[in-house]
């Protein structure tokens, strides 16, 4: 199988053209090449697909195997496969995804993307859509309580589930413990993207993210956007800030004309290969 490695802000998975390859299993290939000591090494596998409703279409998988509806800095990255290697001349993508069709506008240099900024649609609030186990209207500021400590969850959907929580010191939290718990809460039926953020003014927020079927990465993009509308809604941040990852910074703007939520940030191609599978 031939593949690409890329990643967006360290988020890294590994991108297959499935315009040309075929990829029968595609549950138990990400488990194989997102080793980090045995296969290739990545948080998943993201396949590139035609589609009949859009220009691409994009499925992505995490590294236990587990699809998901969407990612952020996938979404991306597939932005620039398909401009780079020369699948598609447009500065205006549209990929379909399980999230419903993401538009990309794409911003190249010497004939390579180097920046893309992505229409995540607008955001989902109503609980059982996110979905949260909960008859209310909104899900904003709600106490969990994981191994004694109380936190006051947000819940967003960007396509995904999130569950947006604020803390004080964000570097020496403890997310490897408190993560796995916030996932796998039994308010949230199927999971859920844990986001814990340290507020350094109105205009830059600052995250680490347990990414649900993946553990902690260096990035989320679906993440960075429920953040960014769940700080607005919490009265902590203004409709447009930059979002600090521990891979780098996403710019992220909910728009008041039209509800959708904008991410821009880098997409980076690390190798291409191939590998027995």
């Amino acid at each position: 199988m031939k593949f690409t490695k890329m990643q967006g802000l360290g988020n890294d998975y590994i991108y297959v053209d499935c315009t040309r390859e075929t990829v029968e299993n595609p549950f138990d290939i990400a488990r194989k090449v997102s080793d980090r000591h045995f296969g290739i090494g990545s948080d998943g596998l993201v396949l590139i697909l035609p589609s009949q409703k859009a220009d691409f279409r994009m499925r992505m998988f995490n590294s236990d195997g587990s699809e998901s509806e969407m990612c952020g800095n996938a979404i991306r990255c597939v932005g620039k496969y398909v401009y780079d290697n020369g699948m598609t001349d447009k500065n205006i993508v549209n990929i379909e995804t399980l999230a419903g069709i993401k538009v990309l506008t794409l911003t190249a240099q010497n004939g390579k993307v180097e920046l893309v900024r992505v229409d995540m649609g607008e955001p989902i609030l109503l609980p059982k859509d996110v979905p949260v186990a909960s008859d209310k209207e909104s899900f904003i500021s709600e106490p969990i309580t994981i191994d004694g400590r109380e936190f006051k969850v947000t819940a967003v959907s960007m396509g995904n589930p999130h569950a947006v929580s604020y803390i004080d010191d964000v570097d020496n939290f403890p997310l490897s413990q408190t993560g796995p718990k916030m996932e796998t809460n039994l308010l949230f039926p199927r999971k859920v993207n844990a986001e814990f953020v340290q507020v350094i003014d109105r205009k830059n927020l600052k995250m680490r993210v347990w990414e649900r079927g993946a553990g902690e990465t260096l990035a989320c993009g679906t993440g960075a956007c429920a953040v960014l509308v769940a700080s607005v809604l919490n009265n902590l941040s203004e409709r447009a800030a930059t979002i600090k990852l521990l891979g780098g910074d996403l710019f992220i703007e909910w728009s008041e004309e039209d509800n959708h939520v904008y991410m821009t940030g880098p997409a980076v191609k690390v190798f291409e290969g191939e590998i027995i599978i």
